[in-house]
């Protein structure tokens, strides 16, 4: 029996056994992190994304499990030595979503809340003539708070309002050419212990997946960008190709660049390095 650790959010315990599901026999382990616990600050502000895999990450180490599951737009760029990413399911919606209060009334006197730097600087320029502020905490503690009137909507990854069966909470769904989305965002990432459980790894990888999350963690990772910096990437695969479109915002946020390339899958985190650095020399050029 492969143990399969988790945090114990319900969208997270959703998602694991969603690869339970495909790995056949399981058991699942699940825990709380650190990012799940800290929820009065921003994560920038307590350490990155970084919080939400410790914890899975000690329990790997320890051979406490034998895989754990994340989302992959919450995986650092690094990973331990010898735990490595070994499968990347096949993705979901990979946009955001507009979410409504319950009332279905948009309050625009009211702000806007996402969870990331990257959404913020692309809802400033849908709309910039509303508030756009931090919101913590797991889905369902999000939606609480824009029912209860803290927020007059709310910004939420599309994959999982869909994964909990909360699609009907979506009031509209953002293109990638309004809101890039994160690296990542709608795959699922597996990690192991270098070595160990390959065959099983295997029946949850999806070669798509695998090599999108590689342009777009090229990317990412050659900004040197976190959770917390406003960056984002997402790719698309037909054939043969692969499409990345990229967004790179200064660290004062006054210069943006937007850009896409195409080329060959094969040569995907290639594709991520060289749109990085086009779009970095383009923002800091105009600077």
């Amino acid at each position: 029996m492969i143990r399969v650790g988790s945090r114990d959010s319900r969208l997270a315990v959703v998602q694991a056994e969603e690869v339970c599901r495909a790995l056949g026999d399981c058991e699942l382990i699940t825990m709380k992190t650190t990012g799940d616990m800290v929820l009065d600050k921003t994560l920038d502000q307590v350490g990155g994304k970084g919080l939400f895999v410790k914890e899975l990450d000690r329990a790997l180490a320890d051979h406490r499990v034998d895989l754990t599951v994340h989302s992959l737009k919450d995986v650092p760029m690094e990973q331990p030595d010898g735990l490595p990413l070994v499968a990347f399911t096949k993705r979901a919606d990979a946009r955001d979503a507009l979410v409504m209060p319950e009332s279905g009334q948009w309050d625009k006197t009211k702000p806007i809340g996402c969870s990331s730097a990257r959404r913020r600087v692309q809802l400033k320029q849908l709309f910039p003539e509303i508030d756009v502020q931090p919101v913590r905490g797991n889905v369902q503690t999000r939606l609480a708070k824009l029912d209860g009137g803290a927020y007059g909507a709310l910004v939420l990854a599309a994959a999982g309002l869909q994964r909990l069966g909360l699609e009907g909470r979506i009031s509209r769904y953002f293109s990638p050419d309004e809101i890039i989305p994160a690296a990542g965002q709608g795959i699922l990432a597996v990690q192991g212990r270098a070595g160990e459980h390959e065959d099983a790894a295997r029946l949850v990888d999806d070669a798509d997946a695998r090599d999108c999350a590689a342009a777009e963690r090229s990317f990412v990772k050659t900004l040197g960008g976190g959770c917390f910096a406003p960056v984002a990437a997402y790719a698309e695969v037909q054939d043969d190709t692969l499409h990345l479109r990229g967004l790179y915002v200064t660290a004062d946020e006054t210069h943006m660049a937007r850009g896409a390339v195409t080329g060959r899958r094969t040569e995907a985190a290639a594709l991520g390095r060289t749109l990085a650095l086009q779009l970095r020399h383009q923002a800091e050029g105009e600077a």
